[in-house]
């Protein structure tokens, strides 16, 4: 690695020491994002449109027919011959036309939980949504389980993903200075870094992946057992949706973080492995 030199300016004056560029990445870390990334989007459109097929959810094993369980209701009513879209959270209900229960071009509107925009294929098509969303959802697992692999043997999970003592107690302070926009770019990944990805890849990752086999008649008929681990299928359901949703929120943050942090420099350390750190981090990977 190149020794850092401080820079002069024309007066003779110094000026801040050069950020050297070193290698983040691994190979591995950097193909698995992208795969995850791309696996992340199609499931999230697939999954939505089958949702559409029956956008409610509800909790325990069943659904309710005689009885009313659900969590959340997207649908329309009809008004008068204008269709308004109605989003019920909890019983509660609110007006949601245009984006959630009925969606389209002006003055054609249609009875459909989340617009044609947000799902895979646009029109309404199960099987092309199921077909979709399951070819990518066991990409995503296969990627997870290398990912974990690989990460064990070259030592990112010890030392970038599982939070240390000193990360838990450097964290609050870790907060504050994300919080106030003040990035420190080093070589391993900072606290909050560590938590957030150990978070996604260690529980919801995982939990995404046990609820959509606990939906599945197939998988009940080999492991009956599975869908009562989070209360019945219904709850499995629901809990996948909500996993969906925290995972949506992660990915805004972190898009957020990398325009934020500089994203010139970001996405070159995840696309070739070389990115530049603060001039003070002598910490070696």
């Amino acid at each position: 690695m190149a020794d850092i030199l401080e820079r002069q300016s024309g007066d003779g004056r110094q000026t801040a020491p050069a950020r050297p560029l070193v290698h983040r990445q691994s190979a591995w870390t950097r193909a698995t994002h992208w795969i995850w990334a791309a696996c992340l989007f199609f499931l999230l459109l697939s999954g939505l449109q089958i949702f559409n097929a029956h956008p409610a959810l509800y909790l325990g094993d069943q659904s309710g027919f005689q009885f009313d369980n659900s969590v959340l209701r997207i649908g329309a009513r009809n008004d008068g011959g204008t269709i308004i879209g109605v989003t019920t959270v909890l019983g509660r209900s609110f007006e949601t036309t245009g984006i959630l229960g009925a969606s389209g071009p002006d003055g054609q509107l249609q009875n459909r939980a989340f617009p044609a925009w947000a799902t895979i294929p646009s029109y309404q098509d199960l099987a092309t949504g199921r077909v979709v969303h399951f070819f990518f959802a066991w990409i995503l697992a296969g990627t997870l389980l290398v990912w974990l692999m690989a990460s064990v043997i070259n030592g990112h999970f010890r030392r970038d993903i599982v939070p240390t003592p000193s990360d838990l107690k450097a964290l609050p302070r870790d907060v504050a200075d994300h919080a106030r926009l003040r990035f420190h770019h080093r070589r391993s990944y900072n606290p909050l870094q560590k938590l957030s990805y150990a978070v996604v890849l260690l529980v919801l990752l995982p939990l995404m992946i046990a609820t959509g086999l606990a939906m599945s008649p197939g998988m009940n008929a080999v492991t009956p057992w599975l869908p009562e681990l989070f209360g019945g299928r219904q709850s499995a359901r629901t809990l996948h949706f909500v996993i969906m949703v925290l995972l949506v929120l992660f990915f805004v943050v972190h898009i957020v973080m990398v325009l934020a942090a500089g994203p010139i420099n970001e996405l070159r350390s995840m696309i070739t492995g070389w990115g530049r750190i603060d001039p003070d981090d002598g910490k070696d990977r």
